[in-house]
């Protein structure tokens, strides 16, 4: 199989760097975290002290990184994967990054002998840890068609959908939906708790029908038991949005109900939620309506308010 150089072991990318060892490719990872490394070696991977040693044979470069000046450092940096890789390598970023950022990695790449692909990914640690991913690729047809394998071993839907960038354009409008899903959901656990009716119940048939979703699939059961342990933090959305924001801007459209999604996910993070999941926009519904630890009990159905 391939020699993959893996930049980034966190919750995301630990899970999708065993994927492609158990597929059978040579993968050296490289990570600030120690732990992750050792989970990597323990696997089978090979782990590496620095982004140079990690690439260095590389033919193909992964990254998944928080944000775009991590990405960029990684790859441009006088130290990073192009500085470091052999030529032709292909990088595949992972990352959720800003359009403008990947093509100009792209640009850079390209211009010192590398492919590049932006690939961001959904499905959360869930889909990171069973290798179902969703895979949004912006890049030349034919690095896409090269990256298959890889693909086929961390997702179970890989698209081209366009130039460089186009990964990234996809990935927003995939964010703008969670986003605005995990906020309708909150929004129907209270109403129904404030009313009387069980919201398990509830949920649980709506999972059946028009308004079944994967969310409702994956996170019903922990968002009415408020278990909100992080598959992808609040922090990271708030950034999402802000790149859901500057890409309408730069079409010059409006997007108003995502507004508000981004204002609820911003209110999350001012009260304090960053670091839990993005499910606890529920926490932000109740705060809202003077709910939550302290709600008052549930108004019987018959009841009406004055």
């Amino acid at each position: 199989m391939s020699r993959i150089g893996f930049i980034g072991l966190g919750i995301m990318g630990s899970p999708m760097a065993g994927h492609l060892v158990r597929a059978g490719h040579d993968v050296t990872g490289y990570t600030l975290n120690s732990a992750a490394l050792e989970k990597l070696t323990a696997e089978g991977g090979t782990r590496a002290g620095s982004v140079a040693e990690a690439v260095r044979d590389a033919e193909f470069v992964v990254t998944m990184l928080p944000n775009h000046p991590e990405v960029e450092e990684v790859t441009l940096g006088a130290d990073g994967v192009f500085a470091h890789a052999p030529k032709g390598a292909l990088l595949i970023d992972f990352s959720t990054i800003r359009p403008e950022s990947s093509i100009a990695i792209a640009e850079a790449g390209a211009q010192q002998g590398f492919g590049v692909l932006d690939a961001p990914v959904s499905g959360g640690q869930a889909g990171a840890e069973k290798g179902v991913l969703s895979i949004m690729v912006g890049g030349a047809e034919s690095d896409f068609t090269a990256a298959t394998s890889v693909f086929e071993a961390v997702g179970s839907t890989y698209i081209h959908v366009g130039e460089h960038g186009a990964g990234q354009i996809v990935k927003a409008a995939n964010q703008l939906v969670v986003g605005g899903t995990y906020a309708l959901v909150a929004e129907a656990i209270v109403l129904m708790e404030a009313l009387g009716v069980d919201p398990g119940k509830g949920l649980e048939v709506l999972a059946g029908g028009l308004a079944g979703s994967r969310i409702l699939e994956l996170k019903r059961a922990a968002m009415v038991a408020r278990e909100f342990a992080p598959g992808f933090r609040i922090d990271l959305h708030h950034k999402d949005m802000g790149i859901v924001a500057a890409a309408a801007r730069q079409a010059d459209i409006a997007l108003p109900t995502g507004a508000v999604v981004a204002s609820l996910i911003a209110a999350g993070r001012a009260q304090g939620y960053g670091a839990l999941d993005h499910s606890a926009l529920l926490k932000v519904v109740e705060n809202l309506n003077g709910r939550g630890a302290n709600q008052p009990g549930p108004q019987h159905l018959s009841e009406g308010k004055q």
